[in-house]
């Protein structure tokens, strides 16, 4: 066979084996960009076979940008490939910013990406975020499992106050911004302030208005991914007198401490006693060491002759002279 004769064959089985190649394509991606062509959302074939390769469904960002251009927006296939491949929720996403867009809030696409992705994770949603935009949200002030937020006035007593907070999605600030909790935080904060300076519980009772007046001028959604648009208190009622508890508490404490004062002093008191009580057996005790002296004395008074029989006599008689009289006068006594 002539050589050129093998050169038509090899060149005629390449461009069967690219069309081949071609019609797969087509045939794979066919639906998909017949689905977006009759949208008005095109997607060329490159893109689908660049998003195949690159592992990215396809379905999904045609979806997604079908969605958007329903809306009237156009996203490119290469912002939706980024939130995709940034693991964020694409359709959810897309759906949020044509919520978005209907009701006239202002957010962008990388707004609501930054949303979709800080609230990965957690609770919330971009959705939920652009819902509490458009649709504000009532929150129930419940801090520590309690229905109630407690204060106590300046005269002691206890108000319990329950309160709920109606609020919306602040989109701009929403990313790295305070959540549900640190609201409620600080509404608790400013209704304990607001009871705690009032004078008494009757002013609290009469004009709970002032409660709200006084929470909201605190502007407590600063830096927070909410603005407060009403603090309403749904109830109000009295509590416990914290000011005679603390008095009464006060006052047993004094007691206690009196108790003890006295003790010391009684403690104190018995040991003087008792050392008083020692000094005067230690004077006893010399009293009798001297007195048995005595005797030692005069047989020495006797030895030495300082002292004959008749004087010992003498201080015999005038002994129990003494002796007599003070019994005598203590029998008159009787």
């Amino acid at each position: 066979m002539p050589p050129t004769n093998v050169f038509y064959i090899v060149l005629v089985g390449i461009a069967l084996l690219v069309l081949l190649v071609l019609f797969l394509i087509i045939l794979n991606f066919f639906n998909t960009w017949l689905k977006a062509f009759l949208a008005k959302a095109h997607v060329s074939f490159p893109n689908l076979v660049a998003m195949r390769l690159r592992g990215v469904p396809t379905n999904m960002i045609v979806d997604a940008r079908i969605t958007a251009a329903k809306a009237g927006m156009m996203l490119s296939t290469d912002d939706l490939e980024s939130h995709y491949l940034a693991e964020g929720n694409l359709l959810p996403t897309v759906r949020a910013l044509v919520a978005a867009s209907k009701a006239n809030i202002s957010l962008n696409w990388e707004q609501a990406c930054a949303i979709d992705l800080a609230t990965k994770g957690t609770s919330k949603s971009v959705i939920e975020a652009v819902q509490t935009s458009i649709n504000p949200k009532v929150i129930d002030c419940v801090i520590e499992g309690r229905d109630t937020i407690d204060g106590v006035a300046k005269d002691g007593i206890q108000v319990k106050v329950r309160a709920k907070v109606t609020v919306r999605s602040n989109l701009e600030h929403y990313v790295g911004s305070a959540q549900e909790e640190t609201v409620i935080a600080r509404v608790g904060e400013g209704i304990v302030s607001t009871i705690g300076s009032s004078e008494n519980y009757k002013i609290v009772l009469q004009n709970p208005n002032a409660i709200t007046e006084g929470v909201l001028n605190r502007g407590l959604d600063v830096g927070t991914a909410f603005e407060i648009l009403s603090i309403d208190i749904a109830d109000v009622d009295l509590g416990e007198n914290r000011g005679a508890k603390l008095q009464a508490a006060q006052a047993e404490a004094n007691k206690v401490v009196a108790q003890a004062q006295a003790e010391i002093r009684r403690a104190a008191a018995v040991a003087l006693e008792q050392e008083m009580k020692a000094k005067v057996q230690e004077m006893q005790a010399k009293l009798v060491e001297a007195e048995a002296e005595v005797p030692m004395a005069m047989a020495e008074s006797f030895r030495s002759g300082n002292l004959g029989i008749m004087d010992y006599y003498r201080m015999k008689n005038i002994q129990a002279d003494t002796g007599m009289r003070e019994s005598i006068s203590d029998s008159d006594d009787k």
